[in-house]
């Protein structure tokens, strides 16, 4: 088996059209800021060129109606700073929530942990012991649902009533409707 250099690997990966493809975007993503500004910046992030024609995520939809007016103003500038011409700009709040940074997803969800553990309806769930647990999943989806609703009628007995409907409620509903969250919707 021969061996390959790195530098012939390295050529072959800069030839293929994926790489170029790329390396086109990346071009783009490094002049954004110059080409718009840092106020348009801040509330738009590229997301790919598709046919010579670059998706824009804006944060919302005035953005993106706005930005529509000015994307020859802003195509005539990244084109005199890229390689390869654009043809159009599109600008959409689709994929505005996909996170720009590397741990941004991460970030994202231990916020939402610590959201969804301060909210009125969490509950904790208690440490099974592992004597309780199943080692091995369920194969068929009538024993999966059995084995779910088993769980939840154990939970479910821990909780204390709803005053109106006699449901169990989670103890942080009754601290601040002093109802079930379903009772507190229909008074509202």
């Amino acid at each position: 088996m021969a061996l390959t250099s790195l530098h012939q690997v390295l050529g072959v990966l800069e030839t293929q059209e994926n790489w170029q493809a790329r390396q086109h975007f990346q071009g783009v993503v490094a002049c954004w800021l110059d080409a718009v500004g840092s106020a348009v910046a801040a509330q738009t992030r590229p997301i790919s060129i598709q046919r010579q024609v670059l998706q824009v995520a804006t944060s919302s939809s005035a953005w993106a109606q706005n930005l529509m007016f000015e994307r020859q103003r802003i195509l005539a500038k990244l084109n005199g700073r890229v390689s390869s011409p654009l043809v159009d700009i599109r600008f959409s709040t689709a994929l505005w929530q996909r996170p720009s940074r590397p741990n941004a997803a991460i970030e994202e969800t231990s916020e939402q942990i610590k959201l969804w553990q301060a909210h009125p309806s969490h509950v904790a769930l208690p440490q099974l012991g592992s004597s309780r647990l199943s080692t091995s999943l369920p194969c068929d989806p009538k024993t999966a649902f059995d084995a779910w609703a088993k769980r939840v009628q154990e939970r479910s007995r821990q909780l204390p009533l709803c005053p109106t409907c006699r449901c169990p409620t989670p103890q942080g509903e009754l601290q601040r409707w002093a109802v079930c969250a379903l009772c507190a919707a229909k008074r509202w």
